[in-house]
């Protein structure tokens, strides 16, 4: 029962060790429209922002913990068009500029900058430079503004086949053009994010439909003012 108790205790002192959090609540699991904010030691940052998910909603992801899931909803796999529900790290930032002066690692999305979303490959649902030898994959040097800046989202660390690859935060199409599986805000607000988030803040993203509002409420006291959590 003791070690138990520390176990718990332990794993508590690593959810609360995390001093950034974005959040993004949507009503269901089909919408594709949601709500962002941000806090960093129990205070809100920034405003609220409406972001673009998933066409076809959400669905369970593999992130650093697993929350309460219902029989029969849906889980995140690769292609199905669903942003992933769960807590995950944000490893690295990303972007056209070869200049930055962020607190997070970078990467300059060069011509040759790809993310590989094929499920048989050894580099399944990371970034690399391309050799020329991967069947499926995602340019990270687009020919529009989508990926002028973004966040790397550790979602299938483990790169779990046909579990979902190369999820970000990114810069919106147009006001409401859902996404492929990522989130995406208006270039001004990602700005304003990447800018913020500091690796040294452990920074984690925690995303969710409404219904598991208090599930993570519990897991996150310095969350509980939060109105897309009380709303």
């Amino acid at each position: 029962m003791i070690k138990s108790f520390l176990i718990i205790i332990s794993f508590q002192i690593l959810l609360y060790s995390s001093q950034q959090i974005i959040l993004v609540v949507s009503d269901d699991y089909t919408s594709n429209k949601a709500l962002l904010e941000c806090y960093e030691g129990g205070g809100k940052v920034f405003k609220t922002v409406e972001v673009n998910i998933g066409k076809n909603g959400l669905g369970w992801g593999l992130g650093e913990l697993s929350l309460q899931q219902k029989e029969g909803e849906p889980l995140k796999y690769e292609g199905d068009k669903k942003a992933p529900i769960g807590i995950f790290k944000l490893t690295s930032l990303f972007g056209y500029s070869q200049e930055n002066s962020y607190k997070m690692p970078y990467l300059y999305a060069s011509e040759n900058l790809i993310c590989v979303d094929d499920s048989a490959s050894n580099f399944y649902n990371q970034v690399i430079e391309a050799n020329g030898g991967e069947k499926s994959f995602e340019n990270m040097r687009r020919n529009d503004h989508q990926y002028e800046l973004g966040v790397l989202v550790a979602h299938n660390q483990e790169a779990v086949a046909k579990r979902g690859s190369c999820i970000f935060l990114h810069v919106k199409k147009s006001e409401n053009a859902s996404t492929a599986g990522c989130t995406a805000m208006r270039l001004e607000e990602i700005k304003k994010i990447a800018s913020w988030l500091d690796k040294e803040k452990q920074p984690l993203l925690i995303q969710i439909p409404k219904s598991s509002s208090q599930e993570i409420k519990k897991l996150y006291p310095q969350l509980k003012n939060s109105l897309l959590l009380n709303d």
